[in-house]
C-alpha cells in the first residue's frame, strides 16, 4: 500500500476542502475551469458523474504527479437535476419545490491517478426529505445567502438542517462527498491514508 500524503482537489468548495484535511491529508486546491453544463437528456446521477470526470480531466492536465479529487453534487426531485441556483428568486423556487416532499442527492467523484490513464469514477445516492416549509422560512433562508452555492438550493451542514425532516443513506454524500466510498475506493487503488493528522 501507498501512503497518500497529498492530493489535488479540483474545486473551490470549501467543505471538500474540510472534508479531505480531516483525513489526514494534504490538500492543494485547484479548482476547474469547468461550466457543467446542462444536459436534458442526462439524468441527475449521470450529470454528476459527468460533471465530477471533465472536472477530474480538466486539472490533470497540470498536475499529472499526483492524484486529482474532483467532485460533483446534483439533487435530484422526481428525475429533474437541481443545480445551484442563478439568483434568489430561482433558490425560493426550488426550496418550494423541495417542501415537504422527499428527493435525491446524488454526489460523484473522479480519481485521476498518477500514471494511469484511466479515471476511477463512483457515486452515491441519498435520500433526503424536505419539511412543510412556511413562506416565512424560505424567504428568510434564502436571505442568509448559504443557498446561492449549493446544489439544489440548501446545505445539510448549515442552516438548512432545520429543513429537513429525514435523511436515509450517507450524510456526507448529502453534504458534497462521501468520504468512505472515497476512502475504501483508494484503499482498492492501493492507497493508505496517513495514521497521523496534518494541521490545516
Amino acid at each position: 500500500m501507498i501512503v497518500l500524503e497529498r492530493v489535488v482537489l479540483a474545486s473551490a468548495s470549501p467543505r471538500r476542502l474540510e472534508l479531505l484535511r480531516s483525513l489526514g491529508l494534504e490538500v492543494d486546491v485547484r479548482p476547474s475551469g469547468y461550466d457543467e453544463p446542462d444536459d436534458p437528456l442526462a439524468t441527475p446521477l449521470e450529470l454528476a458523474i459527468r460533471h465530477a470526470a471533465a472536472k477530474a480531466r480538466d486539472v490533470r492536465d497540470f498536475h499529472r504527479d499526483v492524484l486529482v479529487v474532483a467532485a460533483d453534487t446534483v439533487v435530484d426531485l422526481d428525475g429533474q437535476a437541481l443545480n445551484k441556483p442563478k439568483d434568489a428568486h430561482d433558490a425560493a423556487r426550488m426550496l418550494r419545490a423541495l417542501s415537504g416532499r422527499g428527493h435525491q442527492v446524488h454526489t460523484a467523484f473522479a480519481l485521476a491517478l498518477p500514471g494511469r490513464d484511466e479515471l476511477l469514477e463512483r457515486a452515491s445516492s441519498t435520500r433526503v426529505r424536505f419539511f412543510e416549509l412556511e413562506e416565512r422560512e424560505i424567504t428568510d433562508y434564502v436571505a442568509t445567502g448559504e443557498p446561492m452555492d449549493k446544489a439544489g438550493a440548501y446545505g445539510i451542514q448549515g442552516r438548512a438542517a432545520s429543513l429537513v425532516e429525514a435523511i436515509e443513506g450517507d450524510f456526507y454524500t448529502v453534504m458534497g462527498f462521501p468520504l468512505a466510498r472515497f476512502v475504501r475506493t483508494l484503499r482498492q487503488s492501493g492507497f493508505a491514508l496517513p495514521t497521523a493528522k496534518k494541521s490545516p
